[in-house]
């Protein structure tokens, strides 16, 4: 179980596609997405308490049980992984070009992300709330969706304690400790 505290932060992260491209535009891209995004939380060893894939970028929040940088690199990387080679398995050359990068250190000719990811901690329930509330509502802010349990790629109806028949993506929220009632 994850208390909320100082000493055992949340953490919030945004990951902004390349240029802000929409790679996360269709279906089958999300459906990647989150199958990576469970396979880096089996892979870390992290929780994932809340998600939402936008077009262009996506947030999640986790715990703290591996450093930040180090849960951004299992996510970022994996996803970077998947993604690319299904553009590259389905002959997506031109969003294969839009990605590529002059010369990376490792040998890498393509980039999913900008590369100014963050992790922020969360250290109190109330402000891991809000948090929740606007990964939840960034669909409807972006006029994706009427009301956030709608948009299919997000935890929102997991938190609403909807049907999860046909989600994409389970979320560790009973891991949570609540210390209020």
């Amino acid at each position: 179980m994850h208390t909320i505290s100082r000493d055992t932060p949340a953490l919030y992260l945004t990951a902004v596609a390349k240029n802000r491209l929409p790679v996360f535009r269709t279906d089958a891209i999300k459906i990647i997405t989150c199958k990576a995004l469970d396979e880096a939380r089996e892979s870390g060893g992290f929780a994932i308490y809340a998600y939402v894939i936008m077009p262009d970028h996506l947030h999640a929040i986790t715990d703290s049980a591996i450093k930040p940088s180090k849960v951004l690199q299992f996510i970022n990387g994996i996803i970077s992984r998947r993604v690319i080679d299904h553009l590259k398995e389905h002959g997506h050359n031109a969003s294969l070009r839009k990605l590529r990068r002059e010369s990376g250190a490792r040998g890498h000719m393509y980039s999913l992300w900008e590369h100014h990811s963050n992790a922020l901690p969360i250290f109190s329930e109330s402000m891991f709330m809000q948090k929740v509330n606007y990964i939840h509502h960034n669909p409807v802010r972006a006029e994706l969706v009427e009301r956030a349990e709608d948009y299919r790629w997000s935890s929102s109806r997991i938190w609403k304690r909807g049907s999860l028949e046909g989600e994409p993506l389970m979320v560790d929220i009973d891991r949570i400790n609540w210390r209020r009632a």
